[in-house]
């Protein structure tokens, strides 16, 4: 496979101001972080809220601005160039994680789902209906005929979730960003939902950065995954390399955090229990360590990342086994 999309040293950092004149406070959303999807791959980047999964996506897609670091699409670097944002936004499609605030209440599913198609002027509107009515029997939402005549509050959430994908298919993009698509939905369809998602994957050879923090999710939909956390990539390579044989001690916590269906296994001994959080730095040396119970005296250090098995590398001083 091809590299399609390659993010480099990205970094973003937010201020928040203290209130009443108390200290302003510098989160580092996204730091120094750096990965490549293939064509037709899907990459899971995955964390705890508030690690920097969203703020990727945003800066890929150019609706915020980043501090450093390169965006490469084809191997054409993606600036701040009007054409070039053009061409990433075209190419990247993004699928959020609640349906009805990601729509226009007020719209028709058919005036939705062509609104990519009217803004990258694709097509006259004919052509545009057209396509419409195909990406919505793709992602079987039928009769699209008289689908695209129903306003979002018409349909069921799962609906919803189908219509937002078929927005994102109209223009036929190469990447799909899918920001927790199926979190907001029963756990009844969240399974047909990737069933389909995977299905129209294959068929369009479509690469898909899957963001989440459902790791059960994660494994039945990804090929690769990066494990965030405090806006850095702690452990990336093969997915089920890494979800089987975790080697960073936040990824065996999110492993452990998953839910156990078997009862008789919920006395276990866990792999691992995270510490509290004690009031150091987080920023300095590794983010992790002051919850790690592995933490040692080198761990004022920022580790790098370092490869345990053929593509599967981990940011830790501690080989874990």
């Amino acid at each position: 496979m091809d590299e399609i999309l390659r993010i480099e040293h990205l970094k973003k950092h937010f201020t928040k101001k203290g209130m009443f004149g108390g200290k302003s406070v510098t989160v580092r959303a996204t730091d120094d972080v750096s990965f490549s999807i293939k064509k037709g791959e899907v990459f899971v980047l995955a964390g705890e809220s508030g690690s920097g999964k969203s703020t990727i996506a945003k800066l890929i897609l150019k609706s915020i601005e980043s501090d450093s670091g390169k965006i490469f699409f084809e191997d054409h670097e993606i600036d701040d160039d009007k054409k070039n944002v053009a061409k990433i936004r075209m190419n990247c499609q993004m699928i959020h994680q609640d349906p009805y605030d990601s729509i226009n209440p007020r719209m028709k599913i058919g005036d939705i789902v062509s609104e990519p198609l009217e803004i990258h002027k694709v097509g006259n509107k004919k052509d545009r209906m057209k396509r419409v009515i195909e990406a919505l029997q793709e992602v079987k939402l039928e009769p699209a005929e008289d689908i695209v005549k129903k306003y979002p509050h018409m349909l069921s959430g799962g609906q919803r979730q189908r219509a937002v994908l078929a927005r994102a298919l109209a223009i036929k993009p190469k990447v799909i960003l899918a920001d927790e698509p199926v979190s907001m939905l029963d756990v009844s369809i969240r399974a047909e939902m990737l069933e389909l998602m995977q299905e129209l994957q294959k068929k369009h050879n479509i690469s898909f950065i899957y963001i989440t923090h459902d790791l059960a999710t994660a494994r039945y939909f990804g090929q690769r995954i990066g494990i965030l956390y405090m806006g850095k990539i702690v452990e990336i390579g093969p997915i089920n390399q890494v979800l089987v044989n975790p080697r960073h001690p936040y990824t065996q916590a999110l492993m452990d955090a998953i839910s156990e269906p078997n009862p008789d296994n919920l006395h276990k001994e866990r792999k691992i229990r995270i510490n509290e959080q004690s009031d150091i730095d987080v920023y300095q040396g590794c983010r992790f360590r002051a919850r790690c119970p592995y933490a040692i005296e080198k761990c004022i250090e920022e580790p790098t990342l370092e490869e345990n098995n053929a593509g599967h590398y981990s940011a830790c001083f501690v080989k874990l086994d």
